[in-house]
């Protein structure tokens, strides 16, 4: 099966397609700057060979006929003919609480999609947006929909609960839904796989970091707890995202007089590893080197991106009652020795030990980084969220049973009950 998996932004749109028979990546790419005056198009095929190209793109449906465009072409093409796409996985950030698992896009989904606009205003239109292109150019090609938000869904009530009002979940759905959870689960089987056991008879702490960053708590399969919340802002201090505060510093900012969507930008934007290292830059690897130059803003900004992510691994390895792995993914859980190190060694107390010489061999391959004495393995585990999806399409396609929302279970039921 040739399935295409799409992630469609507010001007971009990336792309995978894989032939899942050895789960080969035939080729992937970018447009980008869509409906500009300057949109561009990266393409690479198995082989290597790319192309830049600047062909005009108004729309996602431009974006995606472009892409078809090279996917089809003598030259550089992968396949001969779009019919060959039997399936396309798509990215969509939230799915709510009625989105437990990836879902066969129909109306009542893409409502669903819709109705979570206000909870991620700057995806869910965009990932719509690349359904409905999808949906015009493989006509009769089932489209389906990977949540990120899915994997989450198993969280009890005083997980996701926020300590306010329930009347404010119940009326307008405010609890923690958590996020990343696409490259959680890819990571927790892939764990599974490299100790030799089901990752559904393992205690999992995985942390997923890069600009963005989040960590979760898996006991046997189920996540029990995650550290972002209603939306990706709550949790670890990020690339530019500040990650928790006190509320009332939301307050003072408004007294201050600052608009909500000037707060809104400084949060998520101009926050985290960017407004605290003071050197331009929210990249680990330029704040690690200007620490290590001796700069002391630097230097505080890594410290307190170690101590958030400490304080969430030791809250859910209490919580979990010890782990049995600790995962790390991500572009800095993959490739920075230096950030991993140094969270490690504040772990001690757990029993938990780092081989510094693996470690600093490990930079985006999977090993275990831990000592034969570590009370838990700790593992290095390259996400790869495309495949995930791609594996999703495939496993909701062959499935006896297409997952459904709620609203579909009641309409199949009322349907079935009616040609009785």
């Amino acid at each position: 099966m040739k399935v295409l998996v799409v992630n469609a932004g507010s001007s971009s749109l990336k792309f995978q397609i894989f032939a899942m028979g050895k789960e080969t990546v035939l080729a992937k790419g970018l447009v980008e700057r869509v409906g500009t005056d300057q949109p561009r198009l990266l393409y690479k095929r198995h082989d290597g060979k790319s192309l830049e190209i600047h062909p005009p793109i108004k729309d996602h449906v431009g974006a995606l006929k472009s892409i078809c465009d090279c996917l089809v072409d003598p030259k550089i093409g992968v396949i001969e003919s779009l019919s060959e796409i039997e399936a396309v996985g798509h990215r969509v950030v939230h799915g709510g609480e009625q989105s437990t698992k990836p879902a066969l896009v129909t109306q009542l989904v893409k409502d669903v999609i819709r109705d979570c606009f206000a909870l991620a205003p700057l995806h869910n239109p965009a990932n719509l947006s690349g359904i409905e292109a999808c949906e015009k150019i493989f006509e009769g090609v089932p489209n389906i929909a990977v949540f990120d938000t899915a994997f989450h869904q198993s969280m009890p009530p005083e997980a996701y609960l926020y300590a306010i009002p329930y009347e404010l979940y119940t009326k307008y759905s405010i609890r923690r839904y958590g996020f990343h959870g696409t490259s959680h689960n890819f990571v927790a089987k892939a764990a599974g796989t490299m100790l030799g056991l089901p990752y559904k008879r393992l205690k999992l702490i995985t942390c997923h970091l890069g600009n963005g960053c989040s960590i979760a708590a898996i006991d046997h399969g189920v996540v029990v707890d995650t550290s972002m919340g209603m939306t990706p802002l709550e949790g670890l201090m990020m690339g530019t995202r500040s990650g928790d505060l006190d509320p009332a510093i939301i307050l003072r900012l408004l007294e201050l007089g600052k608009t909500p969507a000037e707060i809104d930008n400084m949060l998520n934007k101009q926050s985290g590893l960017l407004g605290v290292a003071g050197i331009g830059s929210s990249d680990m690897r330029d704040i690690i080197a200007a620490e290590l130059k001796g700069d002391q803003q630097a230097l505080r900004a890594r410290r307190m991106f170690t101590r958030r992510v400490v304080k969430y691994i030791g809250a859910y390895y209490a919580l979990l009652g010890g782990a049995d792995a600790i995962v790390f993914c991500g572009g800095v859980g993959e490739w920075s020795q230096y950030a991993r190190e140094k969270i490690l060694i504040r772990l001690s107390g757990f029993g938990i030990e780092v081989d510094k010489k693996v470690n600093q061999e490990c930079a985006g391959v999977k090993d275990i980084i831990s000592t034969p004495r570590s009370s838990c393995k700790v593992l290095v585990i390259p996400t790869d969220e495309e495949l995930m999806i791609a594996r999703s399409v495939v496993h909701t396609l062959t499935n006896d049973e297409v997952p459904q929302i709620p609203e579909e279970k009641a309409e199949a039921k009322a349907k079935a009950e009616k040609k009785k």
